[in-house]
């Protein structure tokens, strides 16, 4: 068993794939060439990692990022390596409804197909705070802005798979932390409220609601017959600014004293970008992996009544006023 087991998820599978392997490592030997990808918080952490494996297979990565000079920084770095790779930068805050309609009026723009959505950009443990739409601003940020962004990005992403007769993919960056929210699971009365707010609890319920997201858009595409795969990903324990709520201890915890034994970006973003092309995984779908690896879910991630529930919820909560 490897170090990283402390953290869940097999150590390799069987297609030689686990928590030592990297994003360049799992996409190896993949063509994708002529596909677009979109990549959510592509400028950062485990997002330019991502960016950087699809990109360099071939395929036009689009970095969705809420700082574009970080973004332009970022497409800079990854055609220093690649400098054939065709990347482009948009402006998108999940924080902001707004700017996720935005942005998906803006792609719709460009005529671009879709084949691959990487939900990835998020907030982790931050103190009490709300989006410019008045969500709490883990679950608004996390779930209700990708929730939104995949909506709208819906018909392309089916569109595309139909002109193409290749499925295109979703994958939503959950976490581990998922099994670790309220009491309730998604607390509907108090989505808002600071009342009894915990940080970690709030962004284990915002991880929760990507699994849940997932799962019931998986079994809808499904029983439409729309050829879209959609699945939930743990990344692993990465040292990145996503910590930076994190306790001073912790902090100082992971830069430190654990870090030889967590992941590092690269490694963190294996699992997205294998379950974003991996030929193995054609028709997988409402799945949760870590480690590139189907892990079990929490019974609160598998309870199809709260998924139901939770998707009414954000429909509701993501509609234009």
């Amino acid at each position: 068993m490897g170090l990283f087991n402390l953290f869940g998820g097999p150590d390799v599978g069987k297609l030689g794939f686990g928590s030592a392997t990297t994003a360049q490592e799992a996409v190896a030997g993949i063509d994708l060439s002529g596909k677009v990808a979109v990549v959510t918080g592509g400028s950062s952490g485990i997002g330019v990692e991502t960016a950087r494996a699809l990109s360099s297979q071939g395929a036009h990565t689009v970095l969705a990022v809420r700082n574009t000079e970080a973004g332009q920084a970022t497409k800079a770095d990854i055609l220093k390596g690649s400098p054939k790779a065709q990347v482009d930068v948009m402006s998108l805050d999940l924080s902001s409804l707004d700017s996720v309609r935005s942005f998906a009026s803006e792609f719709e723009k460009t005529k671009l197909p879709l084949n691959i959505l990487v939900n990835n950009a998020g907030v982790m443990m931050c103190p009490f705070s709300k989006t410019k739409d008045g969500h709490e601003m883990q679950f608004g940020t996390n779930h209700l802005g990708h929730f939104l962004l995949t909506d709208l990005l819906l018909d392309n992403l089916k569109q595309t798979a139909k002109k193409t007769g290749t499925e295109s993919r979703v994958v939503l960056l959950s976490s581990r932390a998922h099994h670790r929210t309220y009491g309730e699971g998604i607390r509907f009365d108090k989505l808002n409220s600071e009342e009894g707010y915990s940080p970690f609890s709030a962004y284990g319920q915002s991880k929760l609601a990507n699994v849940l997201h997932a799962n019931e858009l998986a079994k809808r595409l499904k029983a439409e017959g729309a050829d879209v795969t959609v699945n939930s990903v743990h990344p692993g324990v990465i040292a990145t600014n996503l910590g930076r709520h994190l306790p001073g201890p912790v902090q100082w915890l992971l830069n430190n004293a654990v870090r030889p034994f967590i992941k590092n970006p690269e490694q963190g973003a294996a699992t997205s970008v294998f379950v974003a092309t991996n030929p193995s995984l054609k028709g997988v779908t409402g799945e949760y992996f870590a480690d590139c690896n189907v892990q079990e879910k929490s019974a609160f991630g598998k309870d199809a009544a709260l998924g139901e529930r939770l998707w009414q919820v954000s429909k509701e909560l993501t509609a234009k006023k």
